[in-house]
């Protein structure tokens, strides 16, 4: 497992390949919380969360079972907020603690060109004039809108599309116009695309609060 440390190391991430036996990882309350889901969601489900508890061990809490809530977000120990994410082969987590993060959002894709046609999905118009086009058919918006997505939800049990969310990478923030809301964006790219957003205890703010 990989781990990395962002912002100043308040934010641990994690990064694994989802193996065969991940789907027996998962506590009886966590394929509870799963529902009907085939095999292999529960596999990938189960590397997530290996993960996290693994990132929550390093800050000293015990194995515990990850449950969601209804709406499918992660339910973390009191004082911590977290993200969980896989694509096919491939899982991640992000943990922090609340005193200097409030929302945090994590996603991973493989590092391959997006499918053809999702440009104008994905991109608004105002971000199809600020990047070019071999950056526009990578991944990079599409990770850093859908951990935007998850790191935004929870504060505001509010959906998003793609379009609701403008990406400023040379700024490294993402932003949700209908809501004023403002993150800070991490993309860490290899064999895979992170994208990562948080924000610290009041959205919108640009810096922490001391």
């Amino acid at each position: 497992m990989e781990i990395i440390t962002i912002d100043q190391q308040n934010i641990l991430v994690g990064i694994r390949p989802i193996e065969p036996a991940d789907e027996s990882t998962l506590y009886a309350s966590e394929v509870t919380s799963t529902g009907r889901a085939v095999p292999k969601v529960r596999r990938q489900s189960g590397a997530a969360r290996v993960i996290a508890r693994t990132l929550l061990g390093q800050l000293g809490f015990p194995p515990l079972p990850i449950l969601k809530t209804r709406s499918g977000v992660p339910i973390w120990p009191a004082g911590m907020v977290g993200s969980l994410a896989h694509h096919d082969t491939v899982a991640a987590a992000a943990i922090a603690g609340t005193k200097r993060i409030a929302a945090l959002g994590i996603d991973i894709e493989p590092n391959e060109p997006l499918p053809e046609n999702l440009i104008e999905l994905i991109a608004t118009p105002n971000e199809q004039r600020m990047y070019d086009l071999r950056l526009l058919q990578r991944r990079d918006l599409f990770v850093l809108k859908e951990a935007v997505y998850k790191a935004y939800f929870p504060l505001y049990n509010d959906f998003l599309e793609f379009q609701d969310v403008e990406i400023d990478l040379p700024a490294r923030l993402g932003y949700v116009p209908k809501k004023d809301c403002t993150f800070s964006l991490e993309l860490l790219v290899s064999n895979n695309v992170i994208g990562l957003a948080y924000s610290w205890p009041t959205c919108g703010d640009l810096a922490p609060l001391i």
